[in-house]
């Protein structure tokens, strides 16, 4: 087995982007938080054109649907044991590693024995022996399917990066939907997942619910042939992965309180229901793993309303990683402010890094609605709703969503969000663009 070289820990810098300014009265502060590590991951800290080494105690699950469906089109499972190939072969020797079949049921299929079993290049051979053997039958419990994960990653404690990809085609029917809930809320933090639709035939919104809980990406893959690739670019992606764990911490003031906290780039994710209290009048949002990467996030914090000439600390983000011991370990941090004027042009400017993120996710609700107007038969709604996701579109700079808007309708006037419903639009088209619809561009500070 090749040695691990020792992983550079990487460096995270916060930054905070906002308009202090606030007129007689008013209570709402925003912020844009970002969060930057550099020189432990992907890129830095490493000789150029060298391969990230994986976190310590690096983990993967990998999660094939193997239900009947699989089998329609006959090369849909054969190119699903292809990717699955692939993603081992992406591995870096020293990691941990399994590979789990999923039906109505679960199954470690490799190394089979409740446990995992460490990357070289003797476990490569044995783990694709195993997909060879793989054939489509039975139903989809993806719940079991977790579960299964989940206790796999527990039987290798000593795995800080542990990291699942979760693949289907269908819908999860074989198990009620208490029972897929229950073994998300025992999931929520043991391990992070990336989950992918391949086809048509699966739910957009049950894997979007799945990756959020998870912390993980959610994406389509509407053509078979196309797992492979996406499965190395996960994997490539999972080894770069140097710190599990870490969290949004937000202080705030006696009177103050957090509204919410959203990160909104590269993908917007609602993290204010995720909170855990951490301390007086402090509590920590999750954020997952992190490499070499930089994020955004949307902090709104109500505080009490003051007089012109006064200012206060409206809140005090950090960036933190617990400890086994209860304390945990400040990696960087940012402070947001708030300062009462009456001079009306400077508490009436709308900060730019604020405005293009609310932007952003209004973009991504637009689409939601829009998509399910839709279905529901509302063409009215469907194209009022699309019209504005276009114009939201255009106007953030966002080429990547508004491509994937034409698909779906003809634009007759981008900057006015004018559209006609195009006549059979395809599912893989409608799906593509529901499934990415959450995916941001960053805005230029």
């Amino acid at each position: 087995m090749a040695s691990l070289s020792k992983p550079v820990a990487p460096r995270f810098d916060v930054d905070v982007f906002q308009n202090e300014y606030l007129a007689q009265g008013s209570r709402e502060v925003n912020a844009i938080v970002t969060v930057t590590a550099t020189g432990g991951g992907t890129s830095g800290g490493r000789p150029l054109g060298a391969a990230p080494a994986p976190g310590p105690g690096a983990a993967v699950v990998l999660v094939i649907d193997c239900s009947g469906s699989m089998e329609h089109p006959n090369t849909k499972m054969r190119h699903a044991r292809e990717a699955t190939a692939a993603a081992i072969d992406t591995l870096r020797d020293g990691v941990a590693f399994a590979v789990v079949a999923g039906t109505h049921e679960a199954v470690d299929v490799f190394p089979g024995n409740g446990r995992l079993a460490v990357v070289d290049r003797y476990t490569r051979g044995h783990a694709k022996e195993a997909l060879r053997r793989l054939k489509p039958s039975g139903g989809t419990a993806i719940g079991t399917w977790i579960t299964k994960a989940r206790q796999l990653f527990d039987s290798h404690p000593q795995a800080s990066i542990r990291h699942a990809v979760l693949l289907t085609d269908g819908r999860n029917e074989h198990e009620k939907p208490a029972d897929l809930q229950r073994a998300l809320d025992a999931a929520t933090g043991a391990f992070t997942a990336d989950c992918r639709g391949v086809g048509t035939d699966w739910e957009v919104a049950e894997l979007r619910k799945i990756s959020s809980a998870l912390l993980g990406t959610v994406d389509i893959v509407a053509e078979p042939s196309g797992l492979a690739d996406d499965f190395r670019a996960m994997m490539a992606t999972a080894m770069g992965k140097q710190v599990a764990d870490v969290a949004l911490r937000v202080w705030t003031p006696a009177n103050a309180q957090v509204k919410f906290v959203k990160q909104v780039a590269p993908a917007v994710e609602d993290l204010t229901e995720r909170r855990t209290e951490a301390g007086p009048r402090a509590g920590d949002y999750p954020t997952g793993s992190w490499g070499d990467e930089s994020r955004d996030y949307h902090v709104c914090v109500e505080v009490p309303a003051a007089a012109v000439g006064n200012e206060m600390l409206a809140a005090r983000i950090s960036l933190v990683l617990p400890q086994a011991d209860g304390t945990a370990e400040v990696l960087g941090q940012g402070l947001v402010r708030a300062v009462w004027t009456d001079d009306l042009a400077s508490s009436t400017r709308i900060n730019a890094q604020v405005a293009h993120y609310t932007g952003q996710a209004e973009l991504a609700d637009s689409i939601r609605d829009g998509l399910e107007a839709h279905r529901a038969g509302d063409l009215d709604r469907a194209t009022a709703k699309l019209g504005a996701a276009v114009r939201l579109a255009h106007a953030g700079g966002n080429e990547g969503t508004l491509k994937l808007l034409r698909k779906v309708v003809d634009v007759v006037d981008a900057g006015e969000g004018t559209v006609r419903f195009r006549k059979n639009v395809s599912e893989a088209d409608s799906m593509t663009l529901e499934t990415r619809s959450t995916k941001t561009v960053r805005v230029k500070k």
